[in-house]
């Protein structure tokens, strides 16, 4: 990546919808805007859900890096008792798609896990600039 910005949140839900401006402020003319957002948004709403980022005093930092070919969008949470993981596609669960969705968008995606919580993050292919 040759550019890289980040951004921390405070950990409520409505900093998700801010983590999602910050995105696609940044790849305004520079990246695929709309599949970005989608990715920031469920991974940022995936840390409140399932980390201690979700809890009262928590936080989590969206990173953006912006590479030739390549977007990365990554989010560090406070971590959890469980790992990321898609969900089966027979689940009646209401939630537990956005991976999936994440899947589908990006070149690739993984996380790792930090001593005090993990990241995950998804590469978007970026189109001609």
């Amino acid at each position: 990546m040759l550019t890289k910005w980040c951004r921390v949140f405070p950990g409520l839900p409505e900093e998700v919808s801010n983590a999602r401006h910050f995105v696609a402020s940044l790849l305004a003319d520079r990246g695929p805007v709309e599949d970005a957002v989608l990715v920031v948004s469920e991974l940022a709403t995936n840390a409140l859900r399932h980390t201690r980022s979700g809890m009262p005093g928590g936080w989590f930092l969206v990173v953006v890096g912006l590479g030739d070919d390549l977007v990365r969008i990554k989010v560090v949470d406070q971590g959890g008792a469980r790992v990321p993981h898609l969900c089966p596609v027979t689940s009646r669960e209401e939630g537990g798609r956005g991976l999936r969705l994440i899947d589908a968008l990006a070149k690739n995606w993984g996380y790792t896990i930090l001593p005090d919580g993990r990241f995950v993050w998804a590469d978007l292919v970026r189109a001609s600039v």
